[in-house]
């Protein structure tokens, strides 16, 4: 690994936007996860939410390592259907869109009709069906992260003539380590306001949409998404001050 890249400004500035950038990709991951492992019990939480980010980290790793060979993943067509070309990228995402989908509206369904409260007889074998999902949902997210971190750090080799490799593999370690800190306090406030979570579900069955999209080659701009989750957030707790200065006695 070229170490001498960090030792320049370009090199510090791509691994601070960088892992900002994996962080902010991070966000859809951290929702699915808090919102999964709210139907396990309470020890077996932290210990999925644990499972699930370091799995996640060893995932983008793995794919990193291999990365030469996930670019070559959205250049060659496996088949076409109506003169659209399907690679085995936008077959990921295609699947992935679905299990996100199916996910998010199974938990939508679920919260409506409160049956989300299930027998503790299952519990190990929740964890590990849990625990599976994850993962499942983490090898699509990372697909993405991986191709927009070497897209982003093209530009490296030709300003200082190093790999950029260092630098996304330093950004990919400390965005988990972020998230992974502030997994349980984004889960606990999730999870204990309906209408937030209600939120952020949509805002899965949005990116499970946009995921689809992409697969069909239509590229939306995930700003809108995230732009659209942020203000339907800010509506939310203007009714959550709302409400509980109305409970509020008058002095």
């Amino acid at each position: 690994m070229d170490f001498h890249i960090l030792t320049t400004g370009i090199g510090i500035f791509y691994l601070v936007v960088l892992t900002l950038l994996e962080i902010v990709l991070g966000i859809d991951n951290i929702i699915f996860i808090s919102i999964i492992t709210d139907s396990l019990v309470k020890q077996d939480q932290r210990k999925a939410r644990l499972l699930g980010l370091s799995l996640a980290l060893i995932i983008r790793l793995l794919l990193l390592s291999v990365v030469s060979y996930i670019m070559t993943l959205d250049k060659t067509p496996l088949f076409t259907v109506y003169d659209i070309k399907f690679t085995a990228h936008s077959l990921v995402l295609l699947i992935g869109g679905l299990f996100l989908i199916y996910k998010s509206v199974g938990e939508m369904h679920s919260s409506v009709k409160g049956s989300h409260e299930e027998g503790k007889k299952q519990k190990k074998v929740r964890l590990g069906a849990v625990v599976l999902q994850i993962v499942a949902i983490d090898f699509i997210f990372s697909f993405d992260s991986v191709i927009s971190a070497i897209g982003m750090t093209n530009d490296i080799r030709h300003e200082t003539h190093g790999n950029p490799f260092i630098i996304i593999v330093l950004a990919v370690i400390i965005s988990m380590i972020i998230m992974l800190i502030f997994a349980k306090p984004i889960a606990d406030f999730i999870n204990a306001r309906p209408t937030i979570k209600m939120i952020a579900l949509g805002f899965l069955v949005t990116i499970g949409v946009l995921l689809i999209a992409e697969s069909f080659g239509q590229h939306i701009p995930k700003g809108y998404i995230y732009f659209a989750m942020v203000y339907a957030l800010f509506v939310e707790f203007l009714n959550i001050r709302m409400r509980k200065n109305q409970k509020e006695p008058e002095q």
